[in-house]
């Protein structure tokens, strides 16, 4: 379906009161393809030999960065949120005081289709992209063909959370890479070690050069802690999820040390005929080993969303 030569762009597109970094893989004709990426990650972990892979499959594969990581808006003017009182106001049933919302950065992926002049796409969202991509299906339908949400949750409390030592790792302090880039880098990798799987061994050399470019391309430091308030505030979608129309696929590992295996069993139950895909050996991240299936599975549901 593709054509032999590759067009990529890459811009910023003004969205409300932020702008949104961008990058488009394939022919603008193509039917759409929105990767949505998770905490406090950048768009760049949609690795390029992956857009690609989608690209050949003949779509236009989009990625961005979303608020508050890599060249989109930093807000940094926003205090970084106290996660104690943010769970205590939750806890007493109070609506917390927060920078923005999941809603807000679902928002922010619907003005970006907006921008780019594209009605409907299909959206692939991983792991707190994830959410976002479920609140995109359940409130904005008539924008989504398809849906897959990879390695995510629907925020159901009565599922088992990360392993201690895993969300020990994500919130403990990293040191400044300013002051301390090896600190830095060791610290990331400690976590990027943690949350792999089984299924290949852990290649070092491959997650220090992406850090490397996360800095180089912009590094927002109350971001993730922003982003995580807006995961933990958002609550339980399933009742939203139980509105989807759209074709759905629900990917997870089965032994993703962050968010469980249950949260994907979880997901694909709340999504009525949403298709799971269970992967053996995959962890938290998507290494070129599964580009392969995971690729032929998104083309699959969005093909059915184009029927």
């Amino acid at each position: 379906m593709a054509g032999h030569h590759e067009t990529r762009v890459e811009a910023i597109a003004r969205i409300g009161a932020v702008d949104i970094a961008w990058e488009s893989f394939g022919d603008p004709d193509h039917p759409a393809i929105l990767l949505i990426a998770g905490l406090g990650t950048q768009m760049i972990r949609w690795t390029v030999p992956f857009c690609r892979a989608l690209a050949a499959r003949g779509w236009r594969v989009i990625r961005f960065d979303n608020r508050d990581t890599g060249c989109s808006s930093h807000l940094d003017h926003y205090p970084p949120p106290d996660m104690g009182a943010l769970i205590r106001a939750l806890g007493a049933g109070q609506r917390p005081d927060l920078p923005y919302t999941l809603e807000d950065m679902a928002n922010d992926a619907v003005g970006l289709l907006d921008a780019l002049g594209i009605g409907r796409a299909h959206v692939v969202g991983r792991s707190m992209g994830g959410m976002i991509a479920q609140i995109l299906a359940s409130e904005y339908g008539h924008r989504v063909r398809s849906l897959t949400s990879i390695m995510s949750g629907t925020g159901n409390p009565t599922v088992a959370g990360p392993a201690p030592d895993v969300l020990g790792l994500l919130l403990g302090p990293a040191p400044d890479p300013a002051i301390d880039p090896e600190g830095f880098l060791a610290h990331g990798l400690a976590f990027a070690r943690r949350i792999a799987g089984t299924g290949q061994p852990f290649d070092p050399a491959t997650h220090r050069a992406l850090m490397l470019d996360e800095l180089r391309r912009g590094r927002a430091p109350g971001g993730t802690a922003r982003q995580l308030a807006a995961m933990i505030a958002a609550g339980d979608r399933r009742s939203r999820l139980a509105g989807i129309t759209a074709p759905s696929l629900v990917v997870h590992s089965t032994d993703d040390p962050l968010i469980p295996p249950a949260a994907g069993h979880d997901t694909a139950a709340a999504i009525p005929g949403a298709i799971l895909l269970e992967i053996e050996g995959l962890g938290h991240d998507l290494p070129p080993w599964v580009y392969g299936r995971v690729v032929a599975a998104i083309h699959r549901v969005a093909v059915i969303g184009e029927g």
